[in-house]
């Protein structure tokens, strides 16, 4: 019979942001197929004995393609009781794990997702960027900063032009300049405060605030991943160190303090 694959969201990086659901699937996989854009800490809950396969890609070195992914988690799936398909974020946001359940359940394979804290809220938590503010964005929008086949950019602009609307464009840096640039082309005011993102919820967590018309002098001091933040609800944001936005709580490496889970009856 066939096993089931998870998949799993690991939320921004914090290890502290992952589900219980997540945290327990981690404990107890027999393979895990992980992404890049994990957090190095959330490795260490993974269960010692479960087959792992790193299958991180980055811009220009994409090693995996999509559809070998796909056919190692069937292959998986066919040998293992429990695949879970670990994913930065959330898997349904810009993680591809729409096109992982097409292909599985086209194959007869059991599917869960279990949802994380997308980079997008997350990341602006960070930094005390809120996404909506009465009074002040209304609606929040996730663009995608790069097409597949590193493609160009072909959007909405003037859709994207409402004052009232918070853009967060994830994976930004190599196209900031053109989003910018085409931003104010239709018509979104220059000075709209912006932010960049890099490693949020994480250790090295970096981000700078201008007005947009600034940011793309200076996204040549990020690297990827990082997200482009843009409204009105970027001027809220609180200045805070890292370091000291939980001084109760200190940042964690490999597993936590607490006691164990206890185990669900499925896992017995």
């Amino acid at each position: 019979m066939n096993g089931t694959v998870y998949l799993v969201g690991a939320g921004p990086g914090d290890p502290e942001l992952l589900t219980l659901r997540a945290l327990k699937l981690l404990k107890h996989a027999d393979a895990v197929i992980c992404d890049r854009l994990v957090g190095a800490d959330i490795l260490g809950f993974i269960n010692p004995r479960a087959q792992f396969h790193d299958v991180g890609k980055m811009s220009g070195n994409c090693q995996h393609q999509q559809d070998d992914i796909n056919h190692l988690l069937l292959e998986l799936a066919q040998s293992h009781r429990r695949v879970v398909r670990l994913k930065g974020g959330d898997p349904f946001i810009f993680g591809r794990g729409g096109e992982e359940l097409l292909f599985l359940a086209q194959h007869g394979i059991p599917v869960e997702v279990v949802p994380g804290i997308t980079a997008a809220s997350g990341c602006a938590a960070a930094v005390g960027i809120p996404l909506t503010h009465r009074g002040v964005a209304a609606s929040v929008r996730f663009i995608t900063g790069h097409l597949q086949e590193n493609a160009g950019l072909t959007l909405d602009w003037r859709s994207l032009a409402d004052p009232t609307c918070t853009l967060v464009f994830y994976m930004a840096v190599a196209n900031a300049p053109a989003i910018v640039e085409a931003l104010i082309r239709h018509g979104r005011a220059p000075d709209t405060p912006a932010a960049l993102i890099h490693a949020g919820t994480m250790a090295g967590q970096d981000h700078a605030v201008a007005p947009l018309w600034q940011i793309s002098a200076l996204i040549d001091a990020f690297k990827p991943p990082t997200l482009l933040v843009i409204g009105d609800v970027v001027q809220l944001y609180a200045r805070r160190d890292a370091a000291d936005t939980r001084p109760d709580m200190p940042a964690q490496a490999g597993a936590p303090s607490r006691p164990p889970l206890p185990c669900s009856p499925e896992f017995a």
